[in-house]
């Protein structure tokens, strides 16, 4: 068995640390989601916590790892009498990326359950991970239904697997870890809501401390049993302190004083619903615990905020994660109830102080105030690096859009913007299972042992059902799709002051690409070339800081805008070809840059219509007199065009509302 890293020998990561033992102390906590960076130990540190926690006692041959003192009634594997059981380590448990629903709950053979009348049963991973610790590494790439899987499970501390009502039940109860990288895309709000806590990590910016953490990993690695022999006394006294805190944790008192300022904070900062004060109170308890206390204090309640609000206040992708800390300062104060003199003491327990940074505003977009000079003859002509370049606009305010889907049916990752073969959503039909049959087709399984029941010596009342008349379900469902933005950022759209317009469009997209489960990459041109400014990527709102910086001017070369964005769907297709795309190109249709500029694009065109890429221009053109040269794009793409306005998802509902009104006011 590998030597773990020791949790006492990592350095830094307060935060990480102390979040991560509240729920070795109160696993009700609800678990911890890490958010941070590559390289910053998240992973350390959890496989450290496991060799930390207390040895559990199990009913032998148990494979729910059943209490021997208190057996679960229901468990699959019982029922079993109370007595004496063996002692082992907790359990980490890692649930990999890829990972199915089958492995994560388990799997019920319905082939034997038809047929034989067994209830057959295999755990997951779920229950591996009673009474230990579950890891999800990439949190934010798993798939939204195992998530809410898995946290239903942590929830309710039970799993249950159903299949055409054979159902099975077992115990789960877990301390639940997630890691992720922003950058990799977010998780969304209401999966977000279901983390007890959560941490930002970073690395270190003191060399000192870089230092010590190079030289205490490279010593790990020349000798693990050696190394961690060195750190055996620590790790044994955070061990026992963790053992003593669940001890005293029935003892701790949540005083009227520490529920009243826990709820004030709640409201002050305008979480949604309940879950967050809960959270709160059982944090605020286990840090109270954790200090060897019986009272809630002040301080606790500080601590306890900075764990388990910042990601509960995040309405959208594009808000920035964090706490103002001096007004929860004086929120706690105003409702202390006690003399200033006992403010919480920011240095508390477990290194605290270091939540996560305060807010700080919007990011990117300079100064919108600069506009395009008027009258400048039409576009500015590039003459070097920034020549005829404008400041960058900010985005006008997002609008709910029209749904925009890709034609046809895919086979792509869960989402929810085109219609696609699945394995959750509505029954369209039966097939012959192709490997393990997961989803029956009731009806098409009896359809097809019906004729056979005479031969196989069946006369009476009953069925025999045999292996090859079992039909799987056909489900479809939706499936997210790669959006891959094409923006002119040339100067005709720069100089009619359209650019502010056109980014609160594309921020609409984004936040649409968002809630329907999409990759999403931006490729600009203006000048004399096409720029990839974000590789396809689930982060929308890395997306979102690209398109708030974009500048504009020069030429408008729509040819190498769209030839770049079909090297980027080549690419795109070899990493992931079940994931369909959809192109829009957000453009007045002008094409001026480089030479035989119109026939350029006309070819380049023609290539997305040949392949059969679903495509929408987003026509940017505006004016009294308009070319209709965005029209004449979308034919040559073999797409649709859609004006600014008409992308708006209530254009249609404005319109009619509109026509009532004169109605009205003409009777």
């Amino acid at each position: 068995m590998t030597t773990p890293f020791p949790f006492t020998a990592v350095v830094g990561q307060d935060d990480l640390r102390l979040a991560l033992l509240l729920n070795a102390v109160s696993p009700a906590v609800g678990g911890v989601l890490v958010r941070g960076e590559k390289g910053t130990a998240k992973s350390t540190a959890v496989r450290a916590l496991s060799a930390l926690l207390p040895e559990v006692a199990v009913v032998p041959g148990c494979r729910f790892s059943c209490d021997p003192a208190s057996p679960d009634p229901s468990c699959p594997d019982g029922p079993h009498e109370a007595g004496l059981g063996a002692h082992r380590p907790a359990r980490m448990v890692e649930l990999p990326v890829g990972a199915s629903e089958d492995r994560l709950v388990g799997a019920l053979d319905i082939e034997r359950a038809l047929a034989e009348g067994v209830k057959a049963f295999e755990p997951g991973l779920l229950a591996d991970a009673h009474r230990g610790i579950l890891y999800v590494d990439e949190v934010n790439l798993l798939h939204d239904h195992l998530v809410d899987l898995l946290l239903d499970a942590a929830a309710m501390g039970a799993s249950y697997v159903e299949r055409e009502g054979v159902s099975v039940r077992h115990a789960a109860r877990f301390l639940l870890v997630g890691t992720m990288n922003p950058e990799e895309g977010e998780l969304r709000p209401q999966l977000l809501d279901r983390f007890g806590l959560t941490v930002e990590v970073a690395a270190s910016r003191e060399p000192d401390q870089r230092v010590e953490v190079v030289r205490r990993r490279l010593a790990y690695d020349d000798d693990p049993a050696g190394f961690a022999a060195r750190w055996a006394g620590e790790e044994a006294a955070v061990r026992q302190r963790i053992v003593a805190a669940r001890e005293l944790l029935p003892q701790v008192r949540l005083g009227d004083g520490a529920l009243r300022q826990i709820a004030a904070t709640c409201a002050a900062f305008e979480v949604d619903g309940m879950r967050a004060d809960i959270v709160m109170a059982r944090t605020a308890t286990a840090l109270a615990a954790w200090a060897g206390r019986t009272d809630v204090l002040a301080e606790d309640v500080r601590q306890a905020a900075l764990l388990a609000l910042p990601h509960r206040r995040r309405r959208n992708p594009f808000d920035a994660p964090g706490l103002d800390e001096d007004k929860l300062d004086r929120t706690l104060e105003e409702f202390s109830g006690e003399s200033p003199d006992d403010d919480p003491d920011p240095d508390g327990p477990g290194g605290g102080g270091g939540g996560p940074a305060p807010d700080a505003g919007p990011q990117g977009g300079g100064d919108t105030g600069a506009r395009p000079e008027e009258g400048d003859g039409g576009e500015p002509q590039p003459s070097g690096a920034g020549a005829g370049e404008q400041p960058a606009a900010r985005a006008a305010e997002p609008f709910r859009t029209k749904a925009l889907s890709v034609p046809g049916i895919g086979e792509g990752a869960a989402g929810r913007r085109s219609r696609a073969r699945t394995e959750h959503g509505r029954t369209t039909g039966a097939r012959r299972p192709r490997g393990a049959l997961t989803k029956l087709h009731l009806a098409a399984t009896v359809q097809a042992a019906a004729p056979h029941q005479r031969a196989r010596g069946r006369s009476g009342p009953g069925l025999v059902i045999r292996r090859d008349d079992l039909r799987q379900a056909a489900r479809e469902g939706r499936e997210g799709n790669l959006v891959l933005f094409v923006v002119d950022a040339s100067g005709s759209m720069a100089a009619r002051q359209r650019m502010s317009a056109v980014k609160g469009a594309v921020l609409s997209l984004l936040l649409d690409a968002y809630q329907r489960r999409d990759k999403v990459g931006l490729v600009t041109f203006r000048g004399s070339a096409a720029d990839v400014a974000l590789p396809p990527t689930s982060s929308v709102d890395a997306a979102a800081a690209r398109l708030e910086s974009l500048p504009t001017g020069g030429r408008t070369p729509l040819a190498a805008g769209l030839l770049k964005a079909h090297e980027v769907l080549r690419v795109e297709r070899l990493r992931d070809p079940a994931r369909r795309a959809l192109v829009v190109v957000v453009t007045d249709g002008r094409a001026t840059g480089g030479p035989e500029p119109v026939a350029l694009a006309g070819r380049a065109a023609r290539l997305f219509a040949a392949e059969q890429v679903a495509s929408v221009v987003v026509d940017c053109e505006s004016g009294p007199v308009r070319l209709g040269l965005a029209g004449q794009l979308a034919a040559e793409l073999g797409g649709t065009a859609v004006t600014l306005d008409e992308l708006r998802a209530d254009a249609i509902a404005g319109l009619v509302k509109d026509v009532q009104g004169t109605s009205r006011r003409a009777a």
